[in-house]
């Protein structure tokens, strides 16, 4: 589903001179409207060589208001973006609600060109548009309104378009060489982009294919288009409104886990002092080798803890950190998102912290807030946190993909463990700071939290990025098995990596 715009259509100067003025007082009215949305614009510009993407965008640029709108183009990957994860530069660009975001070159640039030149198969080219599809179903979901126009030009008017440009000596230095065997490429890029075009035409997200022959023509009907589709979208999405407030919202009932995994665990697990120290010496001086040699084979680590308060999770980050470079890792503590993250998709405060190639992210809480704290507490509606499940596994999906080692664990306690750790802080001056009002508060909801976590654990362990369940009633016990299963899955990653990660011996000891 896709719609094409008049082909072979031209608009006379005395026409486009009009035109403008009514199209530049529309777009403003709309972005003014825009700025007290809900969502945010994002407008992909893409099309052909020559097809005049850079001149449209410049048009658009004047008759929008430039406080409120960004412009991103996407050249070949730098080398701190290609240490990500192909989404990542993307994901970082992306505009918050209320404003509107310009890329030319955007994610469809690469796999298109790669397909071109016979650097993947169409088998691959599948799977890539499959991720664009559902980064874009992502976004749409949560709100945002994408708008994608492909600039056209059919072979002949894109030859006399390049000629034109070099010999015109103040715009020749916009043909380069790339261009000029893109060309000879024409009708291959052609057959590709047709597919491209036609897999990712979405309902709620489909390609405006526009003549790009005449400047004059081509900049009026995207603008009219752009137009168009944010004053539907503001309408859409007021309606949704007035229909959420007519309807009396249920009650909120937290639906039963299928399997109680959380009780399956072994809590009287314990490690002696002596065993504790030798134990926690051993990993911790294997994890500095393993660590070092990570960073020498610029293989990156991410790890998440998540747990009960007063779990341990602090403590066990900095047993683990004590092994590790102060210059090759970084923490990220997760709080209540802030304004400026609460404008964004939940998960874009996380893609900004995606660690380089050789380094090490830890987060302390993470994006599973969205399936616990804010599923419990009422923070995301029902449909936000149900569809979080496959967001959040396509998330981590991406990452492991890009050859990031990624481990999540879950540090288990009883609830009288739980009561005893807070009497405990109370009585601690140092360890005062940690006990709340609020950890009392989300005692009372302990039953609704282990539902959350159950389903958490069910739906998101996936082969690629499994949980680790920790039992931690044992601080030290938790500690060294959450060292042990660092150091073995990170030696593994950098052995199968095709060197190093033999750093000592196999030792008995904790189980993973």
């Amino acid at each position: 589903m896709f719609e094409i715009a008049e082909l072979g259509h031209t608009v006379s100067k005395a026409d486009y001179n009009e035109q403008v003025p009514e199209l530049r007082t529309q777009l403003l009215t709309v972005q003014q409207q825009l700025r007290s949305c809900d969502f945010s614009v994002l407008i992909l510009i893409s099309g052909v060589d020559g097809g005049g993407k850079g001149d449209v965008i410049n048009l658009l640029n004047e008759w929008m208001d430039p406080r409120y709108i960004r412009t991103f183009a996407f050249g070949t990957p730098s080398d701190e973006e290609k240490e990500r994860p192909k989404f990542w530069r993307f994901w970082r660009t992306l505009p918050p609600k209320g404003l509107t975001g310009i890329n030319v070159s955007s994610w469809y640039t690469e796999p298109l060109a790669k397909r071109v030149s016979g650097q993947i198969d169409d088998n691959a080219l599948q799977i890539e548009l499959m991720q664009i599809r559902q980064l874009e179903q992502e976004l749409i979901d949560d709100g945002m309104l994408i708008i994608k126009c492909w600039l056209h030009l059919k072979k002949d008017e894109q030859k006399k378009r390049l000629k034109a440009l070099e010999k015109d000596p103040e715009t020749s230095w916009m043909v380069t060489e790339r261009d000029r065997k893109h060309l000879k490429m024409y009708d291959d890029f052609a057959l590709v982009a047709e597919r491209v075009l036609t897999d990712t035409s979405t309902g709620d997200a489909p390609w405006l294919i526009v003549e790009g022959a005449d400047l004059r023509y081509s900049s009026l009907t995207v603008g009219k288009h752009i137009y168009n589709r944010i004053q539907q979208q503001i309408k859409r999405r007021e309606a949704e409104k007035i229909a959420r407030a007519a309807v009396k919202p249920p009650e909120h009932i937290m639906p039963l886990a299928q399997q109680n995994l959380l009780d399956s665990l072994e809590l009287d697990l314990t490690i002696d002092k002596k065993d504790y120290a030798q134990e926690l010496a051993f990993y911790q001086g294997k994890l500095n080798k393993l660590a070092r040699e990570a960073h020498l084979q610029k293989r990156s680590a991410i790890i998440v803890f998540e747990g009960w308060d007063a779990a341990g999770k602090g403590g066990a980050i900095r047993r683990l950190t004590h092994a590790v470079d102060a210059r090759a890792y970084q923490i990220i503590p997760i709080a209540a998102p802030t304004d400026e993250e609460k404008q964004h998709h939940y998960l874009w405060r996380f893609w900004r912290h995606i660690p380089r190639a050789g380094m090490l992210t830890i987060y302390d809480r993470s994006w599973y807030g969205r399936v616990l704290v804010e599923r419990v507490e009422g923070f995301a509606t029902d449909q936000e946190w149900q569809r979080a499940y496959s967001e959040i596994v396509n998330f981590e999906e991406a990452l492991v993909a890009h050859g990031i080692v990624l481990l999540k664990f879950w540090l288990h306690i009883d609830k009288d463990e739980q009561l005893r750790r807070f009497k405990e802080r109370e009585q601690i001056p140092y360890k005062q700071y940690k006990i709340t009002e609020e950890d009392y508060r989300n005692r009372e909801k302990w039953d609704d939290y282990q539902i959350a976590v159950n389903d958490m654990v069910t739906r998101t362990s996936t082969k690629a990025a499994p949980w680790v369940l920790v039992e931690a009633n044992d601080k030290k016990y938790g500690r060294i098995k959450i060292l042990k299963t660092f150091c073995e899955r990170l030696e593994k990653a950098l052995e199968n990596s095709g060197s190093g990660g033999k750093n000592g011996a196999s030792r008995s000891g904790v189980a993973t």
